[in-house]
Parts: C-alpha cells; structure tokens; sequence
C-alpha cells in the first residue's frame, strides 16, 4: 500500500497553536523502558530480534511558524497532487491558508472535510453541527474553491462594527478572477453528521478489551481507558437509552485517509467506501439568525439549464434562480461520503483491534 501524505488540522484556536511554552517541549523525547511493562508492546517485539523496541525521537516537530504558513510550505515544498489535507475541527486555519496564497491551496490533492449535516439534524443547533458552525464563512470559503467560478458562492464580507479601542478589522481577501485561478479547482470531500454519527464505540466494548489488559499492567490499555472514559461519563449524562456510547465522527475521515485506496476499486460492498454519484452544490449559510452553519443543497424539482443555453460567459438566468443554483457554470462541486466499509457497527471494533494489534472485525 503506497503511503498517503497528510496535513491534519484539528482545532484554529489559538491556546492550541502557538508555538510558544508547552508545546515547545510537547513531543520531546520519552525515556526508554524495558517492553516487559506492556505485554501488548512484548507481544509486538516477539516477532523482532530486538529485546527493546527503537525509541522513535522525533515522531513530531513542532514548527514555529503559524499553522497556516506551515500548512502553504508544506503545499509548496511537495509536488501537486501528494498531500491530502484533514479538517477535523473548524476550517478557519484552511480558509485563512487559501486566502492568503489560492494558487498554493490548490496544490492540494484532496481536503477531507469531518463537518456539517446534509439529511441529518445537526449537534449543536437544529441544523448546525458544530465544525461547521464554529467559522461557516471559513466553511463557505473553502468551500466555494470547488465551483467553476468560486467567486459565485464566496460569502461576501458584511460591514462590521468598530472594534473596541479603535481597532480595526481584518477582512479576508477576495478569490482572483476565475480566470487567474486557472482550470485547477480544489478536490472537497464532505463526511458530514449523515454518515459519522453511525459509527460508535460503546464502552462495553472498550471495557471488554481494557480490563483484562489493564489487569496484566499494561499501560497502553489505561491510556485507552483513561482517554475515552471521560466522553463516556459526559455522554452518559446526556443519552437516555441504555448502553453508554460515543460516536466516532473524526475516526472516520483519517479511516478513510488510511485505507481508501485499497478498497475503492473492489466489488464486495462490505468492503468498499461509498461516495455521491455526482460531487453536489453544497453552500454554507454564513448570515442566518437561527440557520447559521446549515449547509443548503437545492431540493427543488426544478428543470435545469440545457448545455445550449447554458453557455459559460452568457449569464442566462432562470426566473427565481438569480444564485445560479441550476447552472453548470455556477454553485460548489462537493464530494460527500454516504458509506463505509461494513457500516457503523463495525467500525468500533476495527477501531479497538487496530490500536491493541488484534485480528479480524
């Protein structure tokens, strides 16, 4: 299986990014210890010659540079096409890098989107689930990058009120011209709440694996339970039906990032990824009092422009499509994900075998 480069971006706020003080010292180096303290690691090491696994030192680097001038060398620094960008948070640090250098942005081969909710209600308000409602005009931006002319579903920049002590506010820069962007468009695919919110852990599940591990000393099983027993506890507080579970909203796009090459070809369902037919016109409401965040598709059963009519450069409107939702030449080109690999249910324990080097689903 040929390795996938990929920039994963997690969360813009700044408590998160600064360079500065902890995260200086995040990934430094971790004293070696004898594989006798983890069986799970002992287990690993007994197909080796080695009585103690490599210390891998520089797993991660932190850079000084802001995440969105890290995220433009990176794109610069490798040949178009290889390097995948993940978006597991709000897209506030992609749309501030494809402002900034549109061309750069466009070197990407593909953007793995973890946010909205297409069919599905939303997590945080009726219709806005959370990454996406966090920064929608960073989600609108970014997104507007997949239409034949970006500049026809870009978000306009609304006046805004002085800031306080006389600032002033900084406005994100307009995309070029369609036609200095050239022919390249940017490559979206969307996993909104539609097809994550199937994929659950359930803490019996864990609790199964962990205990016994747990019992025999092993520390990779007290990481594991110690991580997620927090979401378990919250979501119990929360959820009415028995069985505490979480769902895997985020596990699922780098699942994809991961394995989707192997399988996209194959023609066992069970085993295949399943995408829209067609990439859809997907916009993001960035102004709406109660629909901010929401991402609109046309369900209208409306008749669309024939390719005769429907020339580039002739601005044929249809009556009460003044937004061009029914013209080739206008609205967002979106991949979304609709299906995994054996669905929902399997996913958790592919997850759990995976982290504890166990076969089978």
């Amino acid at each position: 299986m040929p390795l996938n480069k990929v920039i994963i971006d997690t969360d813009p706020h700044p408590h998160h990014t600064s360079p500065e003080t902890t995260w200086l010292h995040l990934f430094d180096p971790l004293p070696r210890r004898p594989l006798s303290d983890d069986p799970i690691m002992m287990t690993t090491a007994a197909t080796t010659t080695h009585e103690n696994l490599p210390v891998k030192t520089h797993l991660f680097k932190p850079s000084g540079q802001h995440a969105v001038d890290e995220i433009l060398t990176l794109l610069s620094n490798h040949p178009p096409d290889t390097l995948t960008l993940i978006a597991l948070g709000p897209l506030t640090n992609f749309a501030l890098a494809a402002a900034k250098s549109p061309d750069t942005f466009l070197r990407a081969k593909t953007v793995l989107v973890m946010g909205g909710a297409i069919d599905v209600p939303g997590n945080i308000t009726p219709v806005g689930e959370f990454n996406c409602l966090a920064d929608p005009i960073a989600a609108a931006r970014l997104y507007a990058l997949t239409s034949p002319d970006p500049r026809s579903t870009v978000p306009l920049a609304a006046p805004l009120p002085p800031t306080v002590g006389g600032g002033r506010h900084h406005f994100l820069e307009p995309y070029p011209p369609k036609e200095d962007l050239g022919e390249r468009r940017l490559k979206v695919i969307l996993f909104p709440l539609d097809v994550t919110t199937p994929h659950i852990l359930r803490q019996a599940e864990v609790d199964a694996v962990t205990r016994p591990l747990m019992a025999a000393g092993s520390p990779l099983a007290e990481w594991v339970s110690a991580f997620t027993s927090s979401t378990f506890r919250k979501n119990a507080s929360l959820q009415e039906d028995e069985g505490v579970q979480m769902s895997l909203h985020d596990p699922v796009v780098v699942w994809y990032a991961l394995g989707s090459s192997d399988n996209d070809d194959d023609d066992d369902d069970d085993v295949r990824w399943e995408m829209t037919r067609r990439d859809e016109d997907i916009r993001v409401e960035t102004a709406g009092q109660w629909t901010r965040g929401m991402c609109v598709v046309d369900r209208r059963d409306r008749k669309r422009l024939t390719e005769a009519e429907d020339v580039e450069g002739a601005k044929v409107e249809v009556s009460g499509d003044r937004d061009g939702w029914l013209s080739r030449w206008r609205g967002n080109r979106v991949g979304r994900c609709i299906g995994t690999p054996g669905g929902g249910e399997v996913f958790g324990k592919v997850l759990l075998n995976t982290i504890f080097g166990r076969r089978g689903w």
